[in-house]
């Protein structure tokens, strides 16, 4: 006797709390949560396109960054993810999160250093924590809400809790908003 193949969609398992970075207004009918990976260059390929909706459909939808860090692929991926959340507590994740995708070639501790001071913080201070990974857990949790909602690379999207398997170009991107906005 065969079994016949089911698909199912992959899941948002962890939904989108006052805990998580978003940028974009709270009551959007659309929010999509991007697992992410600062060191990532299709994630550096997304992070306009996604900069672009959030611009074009200012009322409609909302985003979600998640840390996804590949450390394996990508050394410095973990390092920058606890860098944005250093800034996050002090109210300046989102300015982080565009530095780092503005400079993914710069992600290195010196580079990091001079970003972290472009955007107003104390280098110093930054260096410090992050180098007690005292945000490592924080990290691990977005991670850890990924691994269960199926994710297992970088960028990945879900578009109101549902995977998005296709591309994250802008027409695409701007395709599924619509989409789940009409739904």
């Amino acid at each position: 006797m065969t079994t016949p193949l089911q698909v199912t969609t992959a899941r948002l398992r962890t939904p989108v709390t006052e805990h998580d970075h978003v940028r974009g207004p709270a009551d959007a009918p659309v929010t999509i949560v991007e697992y992410g990976d600062f060191q990532c260059r299709f994630c550096g390929a997304a992070y306009p396109n996604l900069t672009e909706v959030l611009r074009q459909r200012a009322d409609v939808v909302r985003l979600a960054y998640r840390h996804f860090p590949i450390a394996n692929i990508h050394p410095y991926a973990e390092s920058a993810a606890e860098t944005a959340e250093a800034a996050a507590a002090r109210g300046r994740f989102w300015e982080m999160y565009d530095w780092l995708f503005q400079h993914q070639d710069q992600l290195d501790p010196v580079h990091l250093s001079l970003g972290v001071e472009q955007i107003g913080l104390s280098p110093d201070e930054i260096a410090a924590e992050v180098g007690r990974q005292e945000y490592a857990d924080r990290v691990r949790q977005d991670f850890v809400g990924g691994i269960r909602s199926g994710v297992n690379g970088t960028p990945t999207l879900f578009v109101n809790g549902v995977r998005h398997d296709g591309g994250y170009d802008l027409a695409e991107l701007l395709t599924a908003v619509d989409a789940a906005a009409d739904a």
